[in-house]
């Protein structure tokens, strides 16, 4: 389904967290966001049981459902989720449902969990398989903060993924002034598409912090023919760009020998494949060669395109990039 292609909007890397569980009997909630891939380890036990990568809850002997409440790492609008019940094949729960909320600030668990909270739900009961990655798209125009996930009774939950778009609370950001990251993930930016990401996801470009190794970053397959890979980012607020940082970080003998940058600016929602192909794009950054594990600085070298909401960031011929930032500043309107 296409809204995998989004961010996940609970990612732990994005600050996302389980912030209560009412039993984690088996396995503990904080396994719920882990960004890993869940494993299933023969013969691994516990005092309580057989060791699962999840979050799992004792069987439930009394009528209800067993839930825990989740901190969104950003907030925004929700477009789909993934239930991942993987290696969970006779203790999977039967159902879930999920409802989510809007609270600013930094809410503490007391507040979350009295009567004040306004719940929408967002998932409507629904039927799980087990061991397998349950995906539900989600039909919402909310911005929300906080989720509390439900399972019905009981069971286990490698993971869960929530997709959809960033919002961020542009009001304050532009108060704070100054330049800001216009692709960063925090701030709505979205990498669209790209050559190829065979080996590193390319929303791995625009996420916060530095690369922790080379799995953390965007990286293509070996280019056995003409041309070069390309990434088409979406900036999240139209802007004119003032400064690059493209970071090699972790790529040694798998950097881009050089890069460059284009912009373009596109009026209206997100355009499709087509609309894409016809933006008339102006060079920001020439052609320039980079190093290996190097964070690379460019301000000088800037040409300015106005302001733009969409750039193509050119490697060549292929390679990996742990960052790209594109620092500028947001137009006023």
């Amino acid at each position: 389904m296409a809204f995998v292609e989004l961010i996940d909007l609970a990612s732990e890397r994005l600050g996302g967290a389980v912030l209560y569980a009412n039993d984690e009997f088996f396995a503990p909630k904080e396994n719920l966001l882990k960004p890993s891939a869940p494993v299933f380890i023969e013969g691994k036990y516990t005092d309580n049981g057989k060791w699962m990568d999840g979050w799992e809850s004792a069987r439930r002997r009394s009528p209800g459902y067993d839930w825990c409440v989740i901190r969104l790492g950003l907030a925004g609008r929700i477009r789909g989720v993934m239930v991942d019940t993987s290696h969970f094949k006779g203790n999977y729960p039967e159902q879930c449902s999920i409802d989510a909320a809007a609270v600013e600030g930094q809410p503490g668990l007391e507040q979350l969990l009295s009567s004040d909270v306004d719940w929408s739900e967002v998932l409507p009961v629904s039927q799980l398989q087990g061991d397998s990655q349950n995906l539900f798209p989600v039909e919402t125009d909310g911005r929300f903060t906080h989720l509390r996930f439900k399972i019905y009774p009981d069971g286990g939950v490698a993971r869960l993924r929530v997709y959809g778009e960033v919002l961020p609370d542009w009001e304050r950001i532009r108060r704070r002034g100054g330049e800001v990251d216009l692709a960063a993930v925090e701030h709505g930016g979205l990498v669209l598409s790209c050559s190829d990401m065979f080996f590193g996801h390319r929303h791995n470009m625009i996420m916060p912090g530095r690369a922790l190794n080379m799995s953390d970053g965007w990286e293509t397959k070996r280019r056995r023919g003409p041309g070069h890979d390309w990434s088409i980012v979406q900036l999240g607020r139209r802007g004119r760009i003032r400064r690059l940082e493209v970071d090699t970080s972790w790529f040694k003998g798998n950097y881009p020998e050089s890069c460059s940058l284009e912009a373009a600016r596109f009026e209206g929602a997100q355009p499709t494949e087509s609309e894409m192909s016809s933006l008339e794009w102006q060079e920001v950054l020439p052609r320039v060669r980079l190093q290996a594990h190097t964070r690379h600085l460019f301000e000088d070298e800037i040409r300015d395109a106005g302001e733009v909401t969409h750039v193509r960031f050119n490697i060549y011929p292929d390679g990996g990039v742990s960052r790209l930032r594109i620092m500028g500043t947001v137009a006023e309107d």
